[in-house]
């Protein structure tokens, strides 16, 4: 059975909004084992919307839509949807009570535009919204058995899960099972260079998507039986882990490289800190995201400014006016001045020119010098990365967490 996704909305085909909601679903289609055969978006015009939904209808068996159920003029699903099926808009009376229940815990009057949102097309089943005033609906358009979202993305994802997943279960034919590895440090082309023939050899396939600047390798095996499925994936899984190294492949399905180091600082009873200088604090908000970065992270230094290294981390003045603060002896004296200021086991440390301005012939913008430090000596790496100001932080933010990993794992450059 094959699925799609659309989404509607003006803001963002004209690209004023990123669409989160595609992304999202076309994954959670693609993990109930239905193949994703088009994830479409249109904007606010009712003879393209339902075109759209006339074609995807008669193409797919499965149609989730996102968007259009607010208040406002512009929010036309359920009329489009109407009028594709030939039917009226009929007000669901125990949708208008929820909505009025909701405004009034806002301190909010129901308005008419309000009202609206419990206007479904004849004969639709109702998907209550738990965080929101737009329930969804569903109905069958052609082939496809269609699900109405509402665009916020919090609320759509809760009503998929609560009540899209439960009638889509009973839909899939065979089983399917996937593993999500995450990697850093190869390229997205030498990635799929080295997996060459793992496909066939197991019986799966494998997809890539870059997320600057990780990728991550999927992994699907499809079978009648869910044993033969997940044994499949698995094998070839192992596999992939196989030809690309631990250091590579740093986590599997959520796990950012950020949380792969913690882990791994807390399976090493080891500590950490942090200086920044070209990353801003970047490093130390990565290494946060995650719940229980307390039980490893003590702290860290933003320190931009020369003084600020000397007085915040004890850098040598002479150091500085001797190599400049972009240089590897100030990165490693960043270090082990953070080590020993927060009482870590382990000191991360990050300086360099991040642009687009201050950059010369011998110091390039996008330079960068990134340092780890602990009780066995420090590594020291120096790299030139390339994009916008936003892109060189960022890369460089988590080349110094995977060079952190390595020394964990192999110990320091000898």
């Amino acid at each position: 059975m094959t699925a799609a996704i659309l989404c509607t909305g003006t803001e963002l085909t004209r690209g004023e909004l990123v669409n989160t909601n595609a992304s999202w679903l076309c994954e959670a289609v693609t993990a109930l084992g239905f193949e994703v055969g088009a994830s479409d978006c249109v904007d606010d015009d009712r003879q393209r919307i339902c075109r759209k939904l006339e074609r995807l209808g008669s193409e797919h068996e499965i149609l989730v839509c996102t968007g259009g159920l607010g208040p406002t003029t512009d929010d036309l699903t359920s009329e489009c949807v109407a009028q594709v099926l030939g039917v009226g808009l009929v007000r669901d009376e125990a949708s208008l009570r929820l909505i009025e229940e909701r405004l009034a815990r806002l301190g909010r009057t129901m308005a008419a535009s309000n009202a609206k949102q419990a206007d479904f097309p004849a004969g639709a089943t109702v998907i209550p919204n738990p965080n929101g005033t737009a329930p969804g609906f569903s109905v069958r358009i052609g082939r496809a058995l269609c699900f109405f979202l509402p665009g916020v993305p919090r609320e759509m994802r809760a009503m998929f899960e609560q009540s899209v997943v439960p009638a889509l279960l009973p839909l899939r034919t065979g089983s399917q099972f996937q593993v999500r590895l995450r990697t850093y440090g190869l390229a997205e082309s030498e990635v799929n260079d080295r997996l060459t023939g793992i496909e066939a050899s197991h019986g799966v396939t494998i997809g890539y998507r870059a997320r600057l600047p990780e990728i991550e390798v999927k992994v699907l095996a499809r079978s009648e039986d869910e044993g033969a499925a997940r044994a499949r994936a698995e094998a070839a899984a192992a596999e992939v882990r196989a030809r690309l190294g631990d250091e590579i492949v740093f986590g599997e399905g959520d796990v950012d490289l950020a949380r792969a180091l913690g882990e791994l600082l807390v399976e090493r009873g080891r500590s950490l800190a942090a200086a920044e200088s070209c990353t801003g604090g970047l490093v130390a908000e990565l290494v946060t995201a995650n719940a229980g970065a307390s039980r490893y992270f003590l702290g860290g230094v933003v320190a931009y400014a020369n003084a600020a290294k000397t007085a915040l981390l004890g850098v040598d003045a002479g150091l500085l006016q001797q190599h400049g603060a972009v240089s590897a002896e100030v990165a490693i004296a960043m270090a082990r001045g953070a080590r020993d200021r927060f009482g870590a086991s382990m000191a991360v440390s990050i300086t360099g020119i991040a642009g687009p301005e201050g950059g010369s012939p011998e110091k390039p913008v996008g330079l960068v010098h990134f340092a780890v430090s602990d009780q066995r000596g420090a590594t020291h790496r120096r790299k030139v990365f390339s994009g916008d100001r936003e892109q060189i932080r960022r890369r460089a933010a988590f080349a110094l967490l995977a060079l952190c990993r390595r020394v964990l794992l192999r110990g320091h450059d000898s």
